[in-house]
């Protein structure tokens, strides 16, 4: 374990208002990816001001419309207000990722796509004919493309100095194909006709390399760091990989015709998490552990179930398989984790953190956590 006092930050002409310990964030991060520690494990945790320490949101983003959800200006002045009213302590970052919601990308190959008054946006399928890939043809020109450049743009803009901007979070691999097509007809064509499923999947993964080519160079060129909807850190190509369509299939499906994409995936990104959603997805997990490239894992339990003690075991296979590990608790659970994982390459999310103080006694109780190895 390297203490505080043997760290030695580099100056950035880079801060963030929003976050003035930044570099020491980082550098915990750099640490979380090698499996290593600097001093504790990280922490992230959302922390509001107090009301009367908030400025007024504009008012009209709480009655969304597809208006203004494509209202880029709204967009980055709303998140740059939001996050004034927020306190970044421990490893939590002011982070912005611009977007029309994942389902958005299955709108770049045809399908419309629809908001609700609180933003979430769906997909109409389109149908498909599973003989050919023509179906598959990505739009470069799609309006909805053109609006989450602008988006990202006029983030990178009002952001500067302030917050991160982030990479978009989309449907991939199999959770897009599902979005195009539909979940029942992907399911029968998996039966149906398996090798069409493999080529349309090498397709959208084709089309996701270069469509996150492209967000990535102009955040990069930005000075930003790489980052996404699960808030990591990275000096390279990070993305979360996504497969919530496999809770419908069986294992022996699954190593058929999905791992190989999740190994291309792998090894197109620096940096990798994949985000395993469920119970249902749990089956898979031995599979996904044998993705050498694959960095870490985030799973989540059910929101009826989901205390530590119930999957002790799930996350204790996920560091066995040298994986770093993203956890979402409570802090009355803090002691049963830290004596029962690793610190090394771990990052808490704690969802119940109220106030300054809570968030102090939090972060100092961690620094306690025993390296290298369980009590």
């Amino acid at each position: 374990m390297i203490r505080k006092s043997q760290m030695k930050l580099q100056s950035s002409s880079n801060l963030y208002t929003h976050k003035p310990d930044y570099e020491i964030t980082k550098l915990r991060f750099d640490a979380f990816w090698e499996r290593e520690i600097i001093d504790r494990p990280l922490v992230q945790f959302s922390l509001y001001k107090s009301k009367n320490e908030r400025f007024a949101l504009p008012a009209h983003w709480h009655a969304r419309s597809e208006e203004t959800q494509v209202d880029v200006e709204l967009f980055a002045k709303w998140h740059l207000i939001d996050l004034s009213h927020q306190l970044f302590l421990g490893d939590s970052l002011p982070i912005v990722c611009p977007g029309l919601g994942p389902a958005v990308m299955a709108a770049f190959y045809g399908c419309p796509l629809h908001f609700d008054q609180y933003g979430n946006s769906w997909n109409e399928p389109i149908v498909a004919d599973f003989n050919g890939l023509e179906c598959l043809t990505f739009n470069w020109e799609s309006p909805w493309l053109s609006t989450l450049r602008h988006l990202t743009t006029a983030c990178l803009n009002m952001g500067a100095g302030h917050f991160i901007t982030g990479m978009s979070n989309w449907f991939t691999g199999a959770d897009c194909l599902a979005a195009i097509f539909g979940s029942q007809n992907l399911v029968k064509a998996l039966i149906q006709d398996p090798d069409w499923v493999k080529q349309a999947l090498d397709r959208l993964q084709t089309d996701f390399e270069q469509l996150y080519l492209e967000f990535h160079k102009e955040l990069s060129s930005a000075g930003q760091p790489g980052t996404t909807w699960l808030p990591l850190l990275s000096d390279g190509r990070y993305y979360v990989i996504t497969n919530d369509f496999s809770i419908m299939t069986s294992t022996t499906l699954y190593r058929k015709l999905f791992l190989d994409g999740a190994i291309r995936e792998c090894q197109y990104l620096d940096h990798s998490v994949y985000h395993l959603d469920g119970p249902d997805a749990v089956r898979h997990l031995d599979t996904i552990l044998e993705l050498e490239q694959l960095d870490g894992v985030h799973f989540i339990p059910s929101l009826s179930d989901a205390s530590f003690t119930r999957w002790a075991g799930v996350y204790k296979r996920i560091q066995d398989a040298g994986k770093c590990l993203i956890v979402n608790c409570e802090m009355d659970e803090i002691d049963a984790i830290s004596n029962t994982l690793m610190p090394e390459g771990l990052l808490l999310n704690v969802m119940n953190v109220t106030s300054i103080e809570e968030a102090n006694d939090l972060l100092k109780h961690v620094e306690k956590w025993p390296p290298n190895g369980r009590v």
